[in-house]
């Protein structure tokens, strides 16, 4: 006689788990798809795009070592334009990742600085450009 494994506890079943059914997803979660890079309407995409491109990875990296004036962010991410700045430090500031402190005095003085969420987002990207780093004399000689 066959032993309904289910039962016995000391085999694993040999029926599959009842399948549940999937919750019902909400009116913003069906306008939104969301934790899928992949697709167009994912909400973290516009965060990469402001995040990932070579001056925001530059910029997280520079204000690692902490706070710095805009005039010293620029000297520091050699290359960047003014305006291309200001707009990545912009993108950043309103995701959560860039604080910047304006003071009233004469000249203007403004700081930016990583914010909690910032300094993790800036150790991830700081992990990779390490990696490419690393790697490459070997991906140059692939080439």
């Amino acid at each position: 006689m066959e032993k309904d494994l289910a039962t016995t506890g000391d085999k694993k079943s040999a029926k599959p788990p009842a399948k549940t059914s999937p919750k019902k997803k909400g009116r913003v979660a069906d306008l939104i798809e969301r934790g899928n890079l992949f697709a167009p309407a994912c909400p973290s995409r516009e965060i990469m795009k402001h995040v990932t491109p070579s001056w925001g990875v530059l910029v997280l990296i520079a204000l690692q070592d902490g706070t710095l004036r805009f005039s010293e962010l620029r000297r520091k991410v050699a290359g960047v334009s003014e305006r291309m700045l200001a707009q990545t430090l912009q993108w950043l500031e309103a995701d959560g990742l860039v604080e910047r402190r304006a003071f009233k005095v004469v000249p203007p003085h403004v700081e930016y600085e990583l914010t909690p969420m910032g300094v993790e987002a800036a150790g991830h990207v700081a992990a990779l450009a390490d990696w490419i780093e690393e790697n490459l004399f070997k991906m140059r000689a692939r080439n």
